[in-house]
């Protein structure tokens, strides 16, 4: 059967790859047009395109999956089922009823909770202790289509967004295999999803990167790690964004309750100490504006931040 693949970052190269490797027939792969990278904003393909093009598959980058011409151009290829994995656009109807098998997606958490665009960063950025994959039919909703299989996979102390989507990438692909017999020969029990359990994860957005010093210890190492490796969070150092890679929550009683939150409570070799809502956070690797990330100790040697600096 004819297999078009659909995806954009490394997250679905696996599920790409495994179907390449297992001799499924994938017919052609959609992903997101090429967009600038780097300082000197270089035309770059995506991960997804650069394993279709290292098999010789066809590729399509559409604008918009929603144009009559992007739909013509797919239902040329007569796809019987469509993979979905963070292809980074909403499929419409035309799309979804093209093939005979359905269109199915690789899904970054346990549906229902944390539909959306970021369920990764967000679960990580609440603080869950368990995330998971989840394999669905698509529908016109927002991730709402019914269930095929799920996967658990715990968050670790020290997961980042980085880690979890390695992590959910392999699961996904493994899962997708298991299961692709069964969606190819029509054989799939589907698992309708409880809509009062349903929650929501947005794309992220500038002011979801910047810290907030009167929140918790905890809650503001969940946000960074949440937020690595790709924005980072960031806080300001005077009128300059001054970003954080990584921290540890401080596990001493604070004795500086009359300071306020921001406020850097002491420089060492294990981090820059600074006042929170409820004690302190060691900042661990930082970037002041203009300047390539260090770990604390090299930041240390050549800074003019002394205790006392409020990052506001």
């Amino acid at each position: 059967m004819n297999i078009v693949f659909m995806g954009t970052p490394a997250f679905a190269v696996p599920s790409l790859r495994m179907l390449l490797e297992q001799g499924y027939h994938v017919v052609a792969v959609v992903t997101q047009p090429d967009r600038p990278q780097g300082r000197k904003r270089v035309l770059t393909p995506t991960p997804v395109k650069e394993v279709a093009l290292e098999y010789g598959l066809p590729v399509l980058q559409p604008q918009r999956m929603r144009s009559p011409e992007a739909v013509a151009e797919l239902a040329a290829y007569h796809p019987d089922l469509i993979v979905t994995a963070a292809y980074g656009q909403i499929l419409p109807k035309a799309v979804l009823d093209l093939p005979s098998r359905g269109c199915v997606n690789i899904h970054g958490s346990l549906l229902p909770k944390y539909r959306g665009g970021a369920p990764i960063q967000r679960s990580i950025m609440n603080g869950e202790t368990v995330t998971g994959v989840t394999l669905m039919y698509m529908a016109e909703g927002l991730d709402t289509g019914d269930m095929i299989a799920q996967v658990e996979v715990a968050i670790e102390e020290e997961d980042t967004s980085g880690t979890i989507f390695e992590k959910l990438s392999d699961v996904g692909a493994t899962l997708l295999q298991r299961q692709l017999s069964n969606l190819l020969e029509g054989e799939v029990n589907r698992i309708p999803q409880n809509d009062d359990e349903a929650t929501y994860s947005p794309n992220l957005k500038r002011e979801d990167e910047q810290i907030d010093w009167n929140r918790s210890a905890r809650d503001i190492y969940n946000q960074i790690r949440g937020l690595v490796p790709f924005s980072g969070a960031f806080t300001l150092w005077g009128d300059e964004v001054f970003k954080i890679w990584a921290a540890t929550p401080s596990s001493e009683i604070s004795s500086h309750d009359s300071v306020i939150p921001g406020t850097v409570l002491q420089l060492s070799e294990r981090g820059i100490e600074v006042k929170t809502g409820d004690g302190s956070i060691w900042l661990t690797k930082v970037q002041p504006s203009g300047k390539k990330a260090l770990e604390v100790d090299a930041f240390i040697r050549g800074t003019s931040m002394v205790e006392g600096t409020v990052l506001s």
